[in-house]
């Protein structure tokens, strides 16, 4: 079991872990989830004696990394799988990893038929695909045979195969009674192989629940419901009957209504009441991702300037959680959502985030600055008068050089000198 204490870690000015305490248990496949710069790999490196904790403590079987006997053998991890000899091959790479163990050579040839590399075992790990590179770190983490198992994205360059076989090798683990610790930002992999999470944001604990409980906790319900295309006018009615009956409705997309506020069966007897068809009515049900976008919505550092993903702004339902802690658990000051978008702007520079000492209590994280929403910084207000119709710009094309004048100009020679001295008697006047 992987147990952390009031885990700090400062590197400066910047705290990256703050005052974090949970239980990685065994017998399960525990998810590790939170945005980019949440401080997992740091919360990760602390667990395996590679960066020392501020203040707080973590020990995985009731002793810190660094005093367990023969760790490799208790404790085996993937947490860079770039992070090979490239002259080496695979099979020397996990030998010499044997050798410093203490483990028989006789494993590397097994760890190597269980992540399928038996083939490529003599080819230097240089000439390896991405994907290949995490089958060898998994097999180094594997080597000793341990009993807790940290991995940080570890389906990362995996095809679709390799992905199925991780996440059934992860169970597989588990069900052993192994201690599986999984980072990912996969949130679809993640619902399908982990049963308990562990969410942080900027360092400190949001949800330590099951995923079933933490979508639960972190999704608005609401009913979806569609009427024939073919005939607005009883969409409309049937807006006006649910809104008068204290619903709240909102168009989607694809035609359908969002209805909140109305359980299934009133929906119906109002529907019918009103001589209005249904083609569609369903409860919605939240994906883990949905979920976790309520959750951390408030602590996403890096966010484009033109996201609106409206889909994710879900409206708030008596019961549920957006995105507020849970009890007992540390309070996160969080901003109000804006229609149209799944979390707020990111603070402005100089501004401190939330939760970290030294920071102004009841700051707003991430102000956003008077503009309009959805408006792009520098754009152009419209096409000049009489000038060329725009295209549509893509942000990602590279830019286009501008053709070179090579037409000789009137009255002038082709002579380079003449050109230069013409062209800077022109450039002065």
């Amino acid at each position: 079991m992987i147990e952390a204490v009031g885990l700090t870690k400062r590197y400066g000015a910047k705290t990256a872990v703050h005052n974090l305490s949970f239980q990685v248990r065994p017998g399960t496949v525990t998810g590790f989830l939170g945005p980019n710069g949440s401080g997992k790999s740091t919360t990760m490196r602390m667990i395996l004696g590679l960066d020392e904790p501020t203040s707080g403590r973590v020990t995985v079987g009731g002793h810190p990394f660094r005093e367990l006997p023969n760790a490799p053998r208790q404790v085996g991890a993937l947490l860079d799988a770039k992070a090979v000899h490239g002259g080496r091959s695979a099979r020397n790479h996990l030998l010499s990893l044997a050798q410093l163990s203490g483990i028989p050579a006789g494993r590397v040839d097994e760890v190597l038929g269980v992540v399928g590399l038996q083939e490529v075992a003599r080819h230097r790990s240089s000439g390896f695909s991405l994907g290949m590179g995490q089958r060898l770190g998994i097999a180094a983490a594997l080597l000793g045979d341990p009993q807790v198992l940290l991995f940080d994205e570890p389906v990362n360059g995996l095809d679709p195969e390799g992905i199925l076989w991780v996440r059934n090798l992860m169970k597989m683990l588990a069900a052993e009674g192994r201690t599986v610790f999984v980072s990912s930002h996969l949130m679809s992999e993640m619902a399908l192989t982990a049963e308990h999470l562990i969410v942080i944001g900027r360092g400190q604990l949001l949800a330590d629940m099951s995923v079933r409980d933490f979508i639960a906790a972190n999704s608005a319900g609401f009913a979806r419901v569609r009427t024939p295309q073919s005939d607005p006018l009883q969409r409309e009615k049937l807006t006006s009957v649910l809104t008068e009956a204290g619903g709240q409705v909102m168009p989607e997309p694809d035609g359908a209504l969002r209805v909140t506020g109305l359980a299934l069966p009133r929906i119906a007897d109002l529907a019918h009441d009103a001589d209005v068809r249904l083609w569609e009515l369903a409860p919605h049900q939240a994906s883990l991702e949905e979920a976790y976008m309520r959750m951390t919505q408030a602590a996403v550092d890096y966010r484009s300037t033109d996201d609106q993903l409206a889909g994710f702004a879900q409206p708030d339902v008596p019961g549920a959680l957006p995105g507020g802690p849970l009890p007992g658990q540390p309070v996160v000051p969080q901003a109000p959502p804006q229609q149209g978008w799944y979390a707020p702007p990111p603070p402005r520079p100089g501004q401190p985030h939330p939760g970290v000492p030294g920071s102004t209590p009841g700051a707003a994280p991430g102000a956003a600055p008077d503009a309009m929403p959805g408006a792009v910084p520098g754009a152009a207000a419209g096409p000049v008068p009489g000038g060329p119709v725009p295209v549509a710009h893509n942000p990602y094309a590279a830019p286009v050089p501008a053709p070179a004048d090579t037409a000789p100009r009137p009255g002038k020679s082709d002579d380079t000198s003449s050109d230069k001295s013409s062209d800077t008697s022109e450039d002065a006047r």
